[in-house]
């Protein structure tokens, strides 16, 4: 019984076993995710080179638009090498300090992912609701300002949660059962009082997601109320408009983020759902933001078409 306690104190490695009740065809879960992955790396990519070099996108929906994409590559980065290694290579082991590096990359991504949309609404209240000060007020000093606000909060909200798994010394397993290093996946191979832990990933789960989502729908009540109280038709459609592709990225986060985040806590739905859904989350917005943007953006469809135009005709 010591040997064994004493094979859980203070860990070096953990196990992540991918998709639990699924292992058998994870190998072919993996290509989709693959995909995924791909459309997001490349259509973020995309968006940083074009809104830098695009003056007519040098305005601050697009710069937001910008630190989302980096966020949504960053995403990717820190999620897809080890779950496809997992899938694909059987490469289950992890140093536990990678194992909260990983953690605490996730979390404050999605915690600056969550920051930004609340920026971008903002920007869409601002230039709906007072658009003569739109650009007084969102000058590139508040840009700049706001987007180091958002990376600090997530930070150093998100920060603590590694330090305090790190003081717990005592585990009752070492596997956890996930794609990648979640929070209370983690926790939950703690053999000490873990409230805490419980306690604070939920005070930043409320303080970050539940926050900016309640001030996103306050913005949008605002702009609602503006947009119906325009005179003339086709005014109404045009400010409408501008806000549906924030629309569109705003609902996919936030439904699939609040699905995951009560699934895990006080749901009763399968292991397989709940990892795959949260995969999703993470993986699916990355992909889904590029193609909404440059669907419902001229400018960023027309530089797309440039590059491929000039990419063939160099071929040629």
């Amino acid at each position: 019984m010591g040997s064994t306690n004493m094979s859980y104190l203070n860990p070096k490695t953990v196990i992540l076993i991918g998709i639990p009740g699924l292992q058998h065809v994870q190998f072919w879960i993996g290509f989709p995710f693959l995909g995924v992955c791909l459309v997001a790396l490349l259509g973020n990519t995309f968006l940083l080179i074009i809104i830098p070099i695009e003056r007519s996108l040098h305005q601050p929906m697009y710069i937001f638009l910008a630190v989302l994409s980096a966020t949504d590559l960053g995403l990717c980065v820190a999620i897809a090498p080890k779950m496809l290694a997992i899938f694909w290579f059987d490469s289950y082991s992890m140093a536990f300090d990678a194992c909260l590096t990983q953690l605490f990359f996730i979390h404050a991504l999605q915690g600056m992912e969550s920051g930004i949309l609340l920026a971008m609404a903002f920007d869409r209240y601002v230039a709906i609701c007072n658009p003569l000060r739109h650009t007084s007020i969102l000058t590139p000093f508040f840009l700049t300002r706001v987007v180091l606000m958002v990376a600090i909060r997530a930070t150093v909200l998100v920060g603590i949660l590694p330090i305090l798994l790190k003081r717990l010394n005592f585990f009752h397993s070492l596997v956890i059962v996930h794609s990648y290093c979640e929070h209370m996946a983690v926790v939950k191979l703690a053999a000490e009082d873990v409230r805490i832990n419980k306690s604070y990933g939920l005070f930043v789960a409320f303080a970050i997601l539940g926050f900016d989502m309640i001030f996103v729908f306050i913005s949008y009540i605002l702009i609602f109320q503006a947009v119906f109280h325009l005179p003339q038709k086709e005014a109404r459609i045009k400010a409408f408009n501008t806000c549906t592709a924030h629309i569109v990225v705003f609902l996919e986060f936030y439904i699939l983020a609040f699905f995951s985040f009560f699934s895990h806590r006080f749901g009763h739905v399968l292991p397989y759902v709940h990892i795959l859904l949260s995969t999703i989350y993470l993986l699916v917005p990355p992909a889904l933001n590029p193609i909404v943007y440059g669907v419902k953006t001229r400018e960023i469809r027309r530089r797309v078409a440039q590059m491929f135009v000039l990419k063939s005709t160099t071929q040629q």
